[in-house]
């Protein structure tokens, strides 16, 4: 009994602890980074002084606590018949996903914003990027991880309740040339807010269309 609550504390902090990292990153991808191009230098200025360091304080914390307390939860499922190719692909893309914030987006804004010396563009640029890449995998992410309890009503291979095979090798094959793009490629369609929603839609319907088709 015990348990199972402090089960569903963790799942209940996981939510939460979600809702403000990937809320933050939606701030950033559609609304902050719209308002940066219009403001004058004066609330730019301003914005970048105070409003932007605050918001990547609770989107790297945010991401931080949700990474942890997902791999808490990763660690139970990998007991039942909830693990599944469904959620080792969702838990791929949340990886990568926090690793991009702490690792990429993190520090290149600190130089971005002026809080370390070095190439303010370059490092604005290399955020962004990975920011957009961050966006493109939400989606995806958060559907294969509430299409893991139903895996094994829904059929096909990749539904199923073991890990592994063919489908589940093109799927992670597809987000690491996507993440390799975030490290060193071009946002390509992802320039435009319509353009990185349209794409994180788009590879959901890809990913889970190989699980469910191979």
């Amino acid at each position: 009994m015990l348990l199972e609550f402090i089960n569903f504390l963790v799942r209940w902090g996981h939510l939460l602890f979600g809702i403000t990292w990937i809320g933050m990153l939606y701030y950033f991808n559609f609304v902050q980074g719209g308002y940066f191009k219009q403001a004058g230098p004066e609330a730019l200025a301003d914005a970048k002084a105070k409003l932007a360091p605050s918001a990547l304080w609770w989107f790297r914390w945010g991401a931080m606590f949700t990474f942890i307390s997902g791999v808490i939860l990763l660690g139970g499922l990998s007991h039942n018949h909830q693990f599944n190719n469904s959620i080792v692909i969702a838990a791929t893309m949340g990886t990568l996903m926090f690793l991009n914030v702490w690792l990429i987006i993190w520090p290149a804004q600190q130089i971005a914003l002026g809080m370390k010396e070095g190439d303010g563009p370059a490092n604005g640029a290399k955020a962004l990027l990975a920011s957009r890449t961050n966006t493109l995998f939400s989606a995806p992410m958060a559907f294969g991880m509430l299409a893991s309890p139903h895996a094994s009503q829904w059929g096909g291979s990749g539904y199923g309740t073991s890990v592994g095979g063919l489908d589940l090798i093109i799927c992670l094959a597809i987000i690491a040339a996507l993440e390799i793009n975030a490290l060193m490629g071009k946002q390509g369609p992802m320039t435009t807010v319509k353009g990185v929603i349209h794409c994180s839609l788009a590879l959901t319907v890809v990913l889970f269309g190989v699980l469910y088709y191979l």
